[in-house]
This record gives structure tokens, C-alpha cells and sequence, in this order.
């Protein structure tokens, strides 16, 4: 057959699209299903966001409605609200949902614990949260938190699972040093490494153990979940649990560009693409460019103009035309988030205009730790600081292992 011929039957033949993956199913999808499983005539107090709801879009509030008997007595609302759409750190006000009738008890503003008497009437914590799968992004601290004072209320917890969009396998960044040494706060308080591998049901069962005094935590398994995938395989269209994480992609760049919020580049805020377009007016891309190659990521010289928006009232570099890196996830599993963030910042510090926010204590804060400013101030090699957290990482590996639901 001659290659002209070929190419006309092939050009042709009908396109076989690429068969999607079976969807994993969440917690929350469990529960509707089963009817209420194991909340049925439980009075909960539930701990959600914008993101918590099924494939179809039912919010968590509305699912648990309609188990029998089961009473929703308050809501818990973390950074960015009940319902996801506040801007990033704005203090979220304790009150009422009108749409859904239900009292609100705010946990990120002046208080980021529940009180004893916010239990009053409660047998039951529900967590529907879905995490980003590192420590600084505030969603897994503050379920850590509730669930300790749940325990010293002698409150039962139960964890709706959602995936880690970073999968189970991914294990990166430093640890935090002790609250001695840096105080606790929602973006450091979550055990282990910086990107942790952990789905938040993990999470919870791991943290619950090493409490004085602990509580009965039950965990909705997740169907079709494995610790290999990344929000890509999980069949599940992706919604933004924050303003401003709006894709899979987003939230696997994320652990490595966030770190960009203590310097006085953009992280994206403010544009289309947050956490995938960094920049700034005096930028020079092809320097930056030069020094930057990192697994699963492709980068490119791009422009923007940050905007003021209700995700981001006050953006960096508002409406100043900007010389930006636009990045592009290419291979999700292969990605190394981490080494992406560290080969960042030691490009744009030898750009001279550079600055930390808070002559650094910003990052220190984020991670938990100065260890990584005090070794890019000492211009380690990007291997060496990569290096350095190896045997921690290890220690996390043995120490999470029992708490592991999913293979």
C-alpha cells in the first residue's frame, strides 16, 4: 500500500477517543449512597467548603440532610468560608448561612479552634474537606485542630476522604522544626514533610494517635482511590476548594510557587492562572529561564497585568504590565513541585531588584522552618538542600505507615 493511500485511510478512519478512568468515588458519595452509612441519627457538627460536594454538585449539607435522623447542628467554616469564596487570608465571621439556615462558627480569624461549648448538642465532628496535600495550604490544620478538641469533648470524629491531588507516593520538603523553636500556626502545623503523601482521612487517624487524649475517628473510605494517582487519574472534574487553586495542574505547581508569597514576586494572584504565571515589572525572563529546568514542568516567557478581583483584592504589582514565566505541567507524576519552588527562588535572588517580605521571615513562616533561607543565603546547590531533608523523609515513611488506608 502506498503512503498516499495510507495516509487517506487513516485521515479517514474514525477517531477512537482515549477511555476515561473510572471515577474514584469520595467519602461523601459513600454516604449518599449508603444512605447515611455511619452517621444515620447522629447530630453532627460539620467541617466543609465550597468544594465539598459529589460529582453532581450536591453540597455536603444537602447530602447529609437527607440521612435519616441525622441532624446538622452547626457548621464549622475554615479559611475562605462555608462556601470557598473569601480571599486568602481574610477573617472569616462566625454567624448564619441563611440559604442553609444552619449557625456558622468561624475557625480562621480570632479563633482557629472550636471552644467546648461550640459541641453543645453535638455527638459528631464530619470533616468534608478537600485538601492540597501540603502543609501550608490551612485546610488540613484546621481539621487537625477541630478533631483535638473534639477528642476533649468527648466528640466523635468522622472524616468524609477526598484525594490528595499531590498522590500518596509524593514525598517532598522539610519538616517543621518544633513549636519551640517557630510557633505554631495554620501553615505549619500539620506533621511530617512539607508535601506529605497523606489523603486528610490519614492524616486525621495519624495525628488523633499521637494525642493525650484521643477520640474515635471513623474514615468514609474513598472507592478507586490509589496512592499512586494524581487528581489527573482520578476521573473527578476538579473543584476549586480556594479561590485561587482553579485547576489540577495549579495544585501540583502549588507547593513549589506558593513559596513565591514571601518575596516580592507574583505568584499569580490576580491573573488567569494563579500559581501557574510568576513575575514582576523589573523581571528578567531569560535569566530566570536559564537556571531553571525541573522535572514535569515546562517554562515560557510570559506577560501579564495583575487585577483586583474579589480572589485577590490587592494582588502584587497590581496593574503594572509584568514580565512573567507561565508554567506548564507536563507530566503530573513526574513533577517535582519542591525542586520547582527552590530552583525559583535561587534564580530570581540574583536578580537585583529582589526582596524577601519580611526580610524573609515570610518563607520561614510558610515552612515551618529558616533552615532553607539560611542554605539559600549560603548558595547550597540545589541538590544539597534537596538533599538535606532525605533522612527526615524516611523517619515520615515509617512513622505514617500504619495510619495508611489506601495501597
Amino acid at each position: 500500500m502506498n503512503a498516499l493511500l495510507l495516509g487517506v485511510l487513516l485521515a479517514a478512519a474514525p477517531l477512537q477517543e482515549a477511555e476515561a478512568p473510572p471515577m474514584v468515588q469520595v467519602g461523601l458519595e459513600r454516604i449518599e449512597a449508603e444512605s447515611g452509612g455511619v452517621l444515620k441519627g447522629r447530630k453532627v457538627a460539620l467541617l466543609a467548603h465550597g468544594a465539598s460536594v459529589t460529582a453532581a454538585g450536591r453540597h455536603a449539607v444537602d447530602v447529609l440532610r437527607g440521612v435519616e435522623g441525622l441532624e446538622i447542628v452547626r457548621l464549622f467554616a475554615p479559611e475562605h468560608g462555608a462556601r470557598g469564596t473569601a480571599a486568602a487570608g481574610v477573617q472569616i465571621e462566625s454567624g448564619r448561612d441563611e440559604q442553609w439556615g444552619l449557625p456558622v462558627v468561624s475557625l480562621y480569624g480570632e479563633k482557629t479552634q472550636p471552644e467546648a461549648g461550640d459541641f453543645e448538642g453535638v455527638d459528631t465532628l464530619v470533616i468534608d474537606l478537600q485538601d492540597a496535600g501540603v502543609r501550608f495550604y490551612t485546610y488540613a490544620s484546621t481539621a487537625l485542630l477541630a478533631v483535638e478538641a473534639a477528642a476533649q469533648a468527648g466528640v466523635r470524629v468522622v472524616v468524609l476522604d477526598r484525594p490528595n491531588p499531590l498522590g500518596g507516593e509524593r514525598i517532598e520538603g522539610p519538616l517543621a522544626e518544633p513549636s519551640s523553636v517557630m510557633p505554631r500556626t495554620l501553615v505549619n502545623t500539620t506533621p511530617g514533610p512539607l508535601v506529605h503523601g497523606l489523603t486528610l482521612g490519614e492524616m486525621v487517624r495519624l495525628y488523633n494517635d499521637s494525642l493525650p487524649r484521643k477520640t474515635r475517628v471513623d474514615v468514609v473510605e474513598m472507592r478507586g482511590w490509589r496512592r499512586s494517582m494524581t487528581w489527573h487519574d482520578t476521573g473527578r472534574e476538579w473543584v476549586p476548594p480556594s479561590p485561587n487553586l482553579r485547576s489540577a495542574d495549579a495544585a501540583i505547581a502549588y507547593p513549589g510557587t506558593c513559596l513565591l508569597e514571601a518575596t516580592n514576586v507574583s505568584e499569580g494572584r490576580g491573573t488567569e492562572a494563579p500559581f501557574l504565571t510568576i513575575g514582576a515589572p523589573w523581571l528578567r525572563v531569560p535569566h530566570v529561564l536559564a537556571g531553571v529546568a525541573v522535572q514535569g514542568f515546562a517554562l515560557g516567557p510570559a506577560r501579564f497585568t495583575p487585577k483586583a478581583s474579589p480572589a485577590a483584592p490587592s494582588p502584587k504589582h497590581k496593574d503594572q504590565d509584568s514580565a512573567g514565566i507561565a508554567i506548564r505541567v507536563v507530566d503530573p507524576v513526574a513533577a517535582r513541585p519542591w525542586e520547582l519552588g527552590v530552583a525559583l527562588l535561587q534564580a530570581l535572588r540574583r536578580q537585583p531588584e529582589f526582596e524577601w517580605t519580611r526580610q524573609g521571615r515570610g518563607l520561614d513562616a510558610l515552612l515551618g522552618t529558616r533552615r532553607v533561607r539560611e542554605m539559600l543565603r549560603l548558595d547550597w546547590s540545589l541538590n544539597e538542600i534537596l538533599d538535606a531533608d532525605q533522612g527526615a523523609h524516611a523517619g515520615w515513611r515509617a512513622e505514617r505507615k500504619k495510619h495508611l488506608i489506601y495501597e
